[in-house]
């Protein structure tokens, strides 16, 4: 993580960034541990790493299954060595047991969970091993065992001993999804696992109504099936992302980090718009090392508020800006956020398809948020603010070699090699690379750092995909997934019997519906419960499976930035000491274009061009009317058409119109939309003129 410069007024100096970010992550923050206990914390993660690394190239002759079982048995106990259980009553129950309604929180720079586990804990921690090695037992126990075949020879027909097993691992997983996301996910777990076993006494006339199934049969599809805990989610995060985590780790310890905000600052040194640009242009390159929204936040918030406050910024427009920008990170390539790989898995494509599919949203994205800050600029009348950095071309030729392994990584997957490959090689290439900067080379003790930190990163995550088996299982065994599509497609088409309207108002209705979800849970398992229970109705509608699959990532990633919860703009408001509500909004008015453009390639077939599907002319006038869409709506939202000057209410009525309407992908609705973006600009140069020359916006004045 990178260092804050101290000033006396910047509250995220008085912490460390690194944990201030871990206070925004939708993973608690684990115990900071020392002595024995983080030894074997160390040695068990970095043997973790290695498993992972050796599966890449020699994988396991048993199959993908067995070495999940490896390496969901190496994660889950750690869970609890590292994560306290935490178990504090929220308020109100506090009241309601005669305590105090509120605790006084720890001071800020307290690492969480500073005490080491508990008894408990190394209790839990051997149950979670002996629960997940099970099925590989090699010897008989209480009628079930007997090694890995003869656990599969018994799938449907579990003994006794294997339901116990697979109870004892699924109250397991939900007790690690508490400790390290909290409540929410949990409940939301059992809820389905109420759902598969008392669904059989619902109504049957019920569009949700299922035949039942007993304990039995949910814990056989859970323990012993491709879709339980050892299904795709486990399976990403056991073969991608925990690759991808230990790539980040090491871009970190070798000073990518700091390499990528100094270049943006010397990049904008010149420009009026510098401070804002640098947050933005940070926010982007940092994603490749933290790929988190509220970590990369943080990070670039630490070093760029101090000069967005000289500059004139308010708190909370600073803060919308660092959110949006952070949260941009998990959209853009090369490393997107873990429901990306997800994707590939369940669509059965490369992940450098995924990629080329987020190519233009991600570019759009930016472009709202660069033209946002370009108008708050010039509004809000920021004043120039000195930006120390040197030379572009000095910087890139002292360290620009921390570019080399995100080029590697996509130049190798262009040539065809598979991700994780393309991960491994890189992350090679990044560690040899360190040696260039004496301060940041990875030496022995800082490579088993970096492998340690990767790991750890990825404990909290893979406890997540397991549990979302709970999820997929039940979902898949029910047939939850087409009830649902058919209540939201009978709930559109009760408004009007037009397809393009059924299409629209469904995938409004699933906009909302993912957008809530993604309000309690982490992302990824926000896009596996998304995917399963909404995407089906956009299939049903003729949407083709990248613009559904894509349309359920976004709005799940979205979730960091969305009220009431917005946990990037939380982060951020921590950081620049602005209000959290205001900052919300101010990022949510930033990330705009990412909640229009999904909708954008789904309500249309034009609009799978800006999904890169569809030939050349497609995806240019796609991108060309998107863009004019964003465009015309940042100009409406921000109250400004740069080089011209303010828009009143009426010129951004019309920009609202304008911008909602081009983003119909249809040559009339793009025609209307035209005509009344141009109008808006013919009215913006209109006030102007009958302003006079002292008209717009008082510099310093308020936005």
């Amino acid at each position: 993580m990178l260092e804050a410069t101290p000033t006396a007024q910047s509250p995220v100096t008085e912490v460390d960034t690194a944990e201030l970010a871990a206070r925004f992550e939708e993973e608690k923050p684990g115990r900071v541990l020392s002595g024995p206990v983080a030894f074997v914390l160390t040695a068990a993660t970095l043997t973790i790493a290695l498993l992972a690394l050796w599966q890449v190239f020699r994988p396991l002759a048993q199959g993908s299954k067995y070495y999940l079982i490896f390496f969901l048995a190496g994660v889950l106990p750690l869970v609890f060595l590292a994560y306290p259980a935490d178990l504090r009553l929220p308020g109100r129950l506090r009241t309601l047991f005669g305590r105090r309604a509120a605790t006084p929180e720890p001071p800020a720079a307290a690492p969480a969970g500073g005490s080491g586990p508990s008894r408990t804990d190394w209790a839990l921690a051997a149950a979670a091993l002996l629960g997940c090695l099970y099925p590989v037992l090699p010897i008989a126990l209480g009628g079930g065992g007997g090694g890995y075949d003869a656990f599969l020879d018994r799938q449907g027909l579990l003994v006794g001993m294997d339901v116990a097993m697979g109870t004892m691992l699924l109250l397991l997983l939900l007790e690690g999804c508490r400790r390290t996301t909290g409540w929410i996910l949990p409940a939301v777990c059992v809820l389905f696992l109420g759902y598969g076993y008392y669904g059989g006494l619902l109504p049957q006339t019920w569009a949700v109504a299922h035949g039942g199934l007993d304990f039995g049969q949910l814990v056989d599809a859970f323990y012993n099936s491709d879709s339980g805990f050892y299904g795709t989610p486990l399976d990403v995060a056991a073969t991608y992302i925990v690759l991808f985590t230990i790539y980040g780790a090491v871009l970190d310890l070798s000073g990518a980090g700091r390499f990528f905000v100094n270049l943006s600052a010397a990049a904008f040194r010149r420009s009026r718009t510098a401070p804002g640009r640098t947050a933005v242009a940070s926010g982007f390159l940092l994603g490749t090392v933290s790929g988190s929204g509220a970590a990369t936040t943080v990070s670039i918030g630490a070093v760029t508020w101090p000069i967005l406050r000289r500059a004139g910024y308010p708190a909370e427009r600073a803060g919308g800006m660092l959110a949006a920008a952070g949260v941009g990170a998990i959209l853009s390539p090369p490393t997107l956020g873990a429901a990306a790989f997800i994707i590939a898995e369940y669509l059965g494509v490369s992940y450098l398809r995924v990629l080329g599919w987020a190519m233009v949203p991600t570019v759009l994205y930016y472009l709202g948020i660069v033209l946002s800050v370009e108008i708050d600029a010039r509004r809000s009348g920021v004043r120039p603010a000195a930006m120390a950095g040197g030379s572009v071309w000095r910087l890139l030729a002292r360290s620009g070699y921390h570019f080399a392994s995100l080029f590697a990584i996509v130049g190798l997957l262009v040539v065809g090699l598979s991700a994780t490959r393309a991960v491994v090689l890189a992350t090679l290439l990044a560690i040899g690379l360190s040696f260039l900067d004496r301060q940041h080379r990875l030496t022995p003790s800082r490579l088993v750092a970096a492998l340690s930190s990767g790991v750890r990163g990825v404990l909290a995550v893979t406890v997540v995909c397991a549990a979302a088996g709970i999820i997929t299982a039940t979902t898949t065994k029910t047939g939850l997934g087409p009830q649902t599509a058919a209540l939201l497609i009978n709930a559109a088409s009760a408004v009007s019997s037009e397809p393009a309207v059924v299409l629209a108002l469904t995938a409004l209705l699933a906009a909302v519906a993912l957008s809530l979800l993604g309000l309690a849970i982490p992302v990824t398992a926000s896009f596996v419960i998304g995917w399963v229970i909404i995407g089906p109705a956009l299939l049903d509608l003729g949407v083709s499976a990248p613009a559904a699959a894509m349309f359920v990532f976004y709005f799940a990633v979205l979730s960091e930035v969305s009220p009431p919860t917005a946990l990037a703009a939380v982060a951020a408001a921590a950081v620049t000491g602005g209000r959290v509500v205001p900052t919300m909004w101010h990022t949510l008015r930033y990330a705009l274009p990412a909640y229009l453009i999904p909708l954008a390639f789904v309500i249309t077939p034009t609009g799978l061009g800006l999904l890169g599907i569809g030939g050349p002319q497609r995806i240019l006038v796609a991108t060309a009317v998107t863009a004019l869409g964003v465009a015309v709506l940042a100009v409406a939202a921000g109250g400004w058409l740069p080089g011209v000057g303010p828009a009143g209410v009426p010129e951004r009525l019309l920009g609202v119109a304008a911008g909602l309407t081009l983003l119909w992908l249809q040559p009339v609705p793009i025609a209307i939309g035209a005509v009344l973006a141009g109008v808006m600009a013919v009215g913006v140069f209109v006030r102007r003129g009958s302003a006079g020359p002292s008209g717009g916006t008082r510099a310093g004045s308020p936005a």
